[in-house]
């Protein structure tokens, strides 16, 4: 690949003596000069040449601090290499006060700081070679830290820009025709009445015109517009160059080819980083795309307007585009579902004193008296006093669920469609329909530096063998020991969630009954709200210590397998933390939605675990009030720490505790200029991480809005609020907060998409799950046209509870107070449906169990073929692609083919312009040439 490398001109290489030589010469500099951006970090110390790419590196400081700003010789590195030389040997000699033990590790200290040297100079050598240009900054305003600056000259970004296939706009312009269907017709009357919510950037070309496309050729340059050859390639496209520059780029000298991930991952650098645009805040900052993006985009003043999703695209790029324009939709699409989860709400509170078997469980009259909740410590007690309870139950567990349970499937459906052709709509908006598989074989050219290193290592076990192959790789067999760690790991930290969810129910069971053996009636009559509240906010606590945990689990675990390329890292990467997140986020959920209340028995004959603790049970109106419960702090209560600790606290004193060491070292050691230049402001900021814990707490927050909406109908709405203030987060965090990151192109969000389609289908099932076993809707319409002798849900509540005999309990788990209640109890009821104990089968399971039973998996049948089909029309009657946006592709193409048509032939019209030219015509008095010989004039033209 060198060799088509192009050498960087004289000129070019020279653009800064004139600013070297007056600083040598300790000439005036303009003061307007020195506190200009141009020299404040932006650019090389030439005031002309951009800084395209920073590497930072650890430098040991003298005594005193002096500002170098040096440039790059020929003989750099053997003049680097004796001045190193020359100090060691000064050192050499030990004087006979000094400790050998101190000495000796300073010699290892210096071997190892000459070592990570000799290294930098080789990668930046080679640098040179590429055509880069450098520039180093080893007396900076942060002590300790040097700075290499990058800068990519044109003949550079032009050749690499044709290596990456870059789409870069043509001077042909076309107009865009807006599409003539109703649903165009509706947008765009959205789009106009919307106006006042759009934000206000400038966008240089107008929305009825667009750009022709094509990928960057230096054959054709005079297709692009090279007017303004410094604009061409904006700072995102600059960046982006320079990187697979970097990438390509080896330091071989050592045992193993490093490239830059190794050479950041033993320290040789200390972290690289393209630059912010400017300054952001302040009467001096000029105006940027990073200033427009915090006032336009990252101001919670601003809450209410859309996204400047294209300027994001164009500041951060293609992938980061992507995912806050699928925030943007998901958002938007939480409306819709938000408002009818309030109507439903405000359905069960509306009906709440018409429901009739709430209206039996509160009347008094009844005098129903329940069998004890625990062993011994629990006395019987009045159903009355589950009122509270019962009412609440109504307000989520009503004949509205179902409807609300079919709307949230057909709204994912509905939201994964609008989502899919916003994305086709970007697409061609952003020129990347044609980014496929040629583009990506481009980046998966470049192997993770863990892997080349793994096989290099075994080339060099092969190199004895006879079993070297021509191209080493890493197989499924060298994997296989990671692979079984993987298992065995994953394996493993499931159980860890299942036995601390287990935990948390043995700590409900002991504390209940540690409750009920307290003499203060206030606690006493608290038990319930206690119990559940407590219990919840635990759960809270251990999901948000164990997803820091396993993030950290999997991260590890996707290193021990050495995937190849930095995609394959990812999806591995991603899958690994999602089961692991989801089985930590939905045990405690799934828990109480299935398994609560059904594996406990009956009086008499219990199921007890680990020795003598009772199973718990459901309170009367059944356990969906406790699944709302902990639906509603684990949401809420992730969301606010996670984004208000994680997300705002975190990063805020990450970047106070780098600013403190910085000024504290700068006490010791004081520097002359006390103003941050842009590279240094940068290095201040946080790196960073990607996009996977973004799209992991969306992930998560989308499988509670619809796995389980049937029970909590104002999940959409927490969740719409949620993400308001999230985009805003968001967008401070990347603006304010982390260094630039590397514009990488994507044309969708990946495997998240794959997650979100798998969830929205498991979504159906659990909600027909939920509403057919958590839920009292099927026992209750069972009752009501099967058992009621009036139609009715009167005498509902009695249908539901069984007998039981107190003398039946077995020995030792009888109430140690019988007779709290005031009177001696005979028989007691229980939430069940068993025969009495006067009948010939007593406490045998009933017809009436059966027959519910039967309807129970009838209805999860039904709903769940009912709504797959609605779901599956939905997804056939809206197309993919929509229909302006297919027919302006297929217009590209044909307006691509005729440029290329009229340039073909304007070179042939060219060529037989020059032929004709070139011949000259031959007088009557003139002989014909002779056949062998050539033409003067055709001689002449050659």
């Amino acid at each position: 690949m060198s060799a088509d490398y192009e050498p960087v001109c004289s000129e070019e290489k020279n653009l800064d003596v004139d600013f070297v030589t007056r600083a040598k010469n300790n000439e005036s500099i303009p003061l307007k000069d020195l506190c200009s951006d141009k020299v404040l970090g932006l650019y090389f110390s030439d005031g002309k040449r951009r800084v395209d790419y920073v590497l930072t590196y650890h430098i040991q400081k003298s005594g005193s601090t002096r500002r170098q700003s040096s440039k790059f010789g020929d003989n750099s590195f053997i003049r680097r290499l004796r001045r190193s030389l020359s100090k060691r040997s000064s050192r050499a000699p030990l004087q006979p006060k000094e400790d050998p033990e101190v000495a000796a590790q300073q010699h290892q200290t210096d071997y190892h700081e000459d070592d990570q040297r000799f290294k930098r100079d080789e990668f930046e050598e080679n640098l040179q070679k590429t055509g880069l240009e450098l520039e180093k900054d080893e007396g900076s305003t942060i002590p300790g830290v040097g700075f290499l600056k990058i800068h990519a000259p044109w003949n550079v970004l032009c050749r690499e820009a044709e290596f990456m296939k870059l789409k870069m706009p043509t001077k042909k312009v076309y107009e865009v025709k807006q599409g003539s269907s109703v649903v165009e017709k509706i947008r765009m009357f959205i789009h106009k009445v919307t106006a006042p919510l759009h934000p206000k950037v400038d966008t240089s070309q107008s929305q009825c015109q667009k750009p022709l496309s094509h990928p960057f050729s230096r054959e054709k340059q005079h297709l692009f517009d090279l007017s303004d050859k410094n604009k061409f390639f904006d700072s995102k496209t600059r960046s982006s160059i320079v990187y697979e520059v970097l990438k390509r780029t080896k330091c071989i000298k050592p045992k193993y080819p490093l490239g830059l991930t190794s050479l950041l991952a033993n320290g040789v650098y200390t972290s690289a980083y393209p630059l912010h645009d400017g300054d952001i805040e302040g009467v001096s900052a000029e105006p940027n795309d990073r200033k427009l993006l915090y006032e336009q985009w990252a101001s919670y003043s601003v809450f209410y307007k859309y996204q400047p999703i294209g300027l994001i695209r164009k500041y951060f790029g293609e992938k980061i585009g992507l995912y806050f324009a699928w925030l943007g939709v998901y958002t938007q699409m939480l409306i819709p579902a938000a408002i009818i989860g309030v109507i439903v709400f405000l359905y069960g509170c509306a009906t709440v004193d018409d429901n009739i078997p709430s209206m039996e469980i509160c009347d008094p009259r009844n005098n129903i008296t329940m069998c004890p909740l625990c062993d011994q410590a629990c006395s019987y007690w009045k159903l009355v006093t589950a009122c509270g309870t019962a009412q609440a139950s109504h307000l989520f567990d009503n004949a509205a669920t179902v409807f609300f349970s079919v709307f949230m499937a057909l709204w994912a459906v509905l939201f994964m469609e609008h989502w899919k052709r916003r994305q086709m709509r970007l697409n061609y908006v952003w020129d990347l329909t044609g980014f496929g598989e040629e583009e990506e074989g481009e980046h998966k050219d470049h192997n993770r530096a863990e892997y080349e290193f793994r096989v290099m290592q075994k080339k060099v076990k092969l190199e004895h063998s006879d079993l070297m192959d021509e191209k080493v790789k890493l197989t499924c067999t060298d994997r296989l020991p990671a692979y079984l760690t993987t298992v065995v790991m994953m394996g493993f930290m499931i159980i860890v969630t299942f036995v601390i969810v287990f935990g948390v129910i043995l700590y409900r069971i002991s504390i209940r009954a540690a409750l009920h053996m307290s003499s203060h009636p206030v606690v006493r009559y608290n038990i319930r709200a206690t119990v559940k509240t407590t219990a919840a906010i635990i759960n809270l606590i251990i999901i948000i210590i164990l997803d820091e945990i396993y993030g950290a689990i999997a991260r590890w675990l996707t290193r021990l397998e050495v995937p190849k390329t930095d995609k394959s890292f990812e999806e591995r990467l991603i899958f690994k933390t999602f089961i692991l997140k989801f089985v930590n986020a939905f045990t405690p959920i799934v828990y109480l939605a299935f398994f609560r209340g059904r594996l406990v028995g009956r009086p008499g004959n219990y199921l007890y675990v680990v020795g003598s603790y009772r199973m718990e049970e459901c309170a009367h109106a059944g356990c969906l009030m406790e699944l709302c419960i902990q639906l509603c702090i684990t949401m809420l209560g992730k969301q606010l720490i996670q984004n208000n600790l994680f997300e705002i606290g975190l990063p805020k004193l990450k970047k106070m505790l780098r600013r403190r060491k910085s000024e504290m070292v700068s006490i010791q050691e004081p520097v002359p200029h006390k103003t941050l230049k842009r590279y240094e402001k940068d290095q201040l900021l946080g790196p960073f991480v990607g996009l996977n814990p973004e799209y992991m707490e969306m992930i998560i927050q989308f499988g509670m809005v619809t796995l389980f909406v049937a029970s909590f109908p104002l999940a959409p709405l927490f969740a719409l609020l949620n993400n308001i203030i999230e985009i805003r987060l968001d967008a401070k965090k990347f603006v304010t907060e982390l260094r630039r990151p590397i514009a990488a192109k994507a044309k969708d969000i990946g495997i998240w998409y794959n997650l979100l389609r798998g969830l929205s289908k498991v979504a159906v099932i659990v909600n027909a799950f939920v509403i057919a076993f958590t839920s009292d809707f099927i026992p209750r319409l069972v009752y009501q046209y099967m058992y009621s002798p009036d139609g009715t849900l009167h005498g509902f509540v009695n249908h539901t509870l069984s007998y039981f005999n107190v003398t039946d309990f077995d020995p030792g788990t009888e109430p140690l107070q019988p007779m709290h209640l005031g009177y001696k109890v005979s028989v007691c009821r229980y939430k069940d449906y068993r025969d009495p104990p006067w009948s010939s089968t007593k406490y045998e399971l009933s017809k009436e169990f059966w027959a519910i039973l039967a309807a129970r998996l009838a209805f999860v049948i039904v709903f769940q073929n009912v709504v797959m089909l609605m779901s599956d029309f939905v997804d056939w009657l809206i197309p993919d692609i929509p229909k302006d946006i297919s027919l302006q592709i297929h217009k590209e193409k044909i307006l691509m083919v005729e440029l290329f048509m009229k340039e073909e032939q304007g070179k042939r019209f060219a060529a037989r312009d020059n032929q004709d030219n070139c011949t000259v015509p031959l007088s009557a008095n003139q002989r014909p040439p002779q056949p062998r010989s050539r033409p003067v004039s055709q001689a002449n033209c050659s």
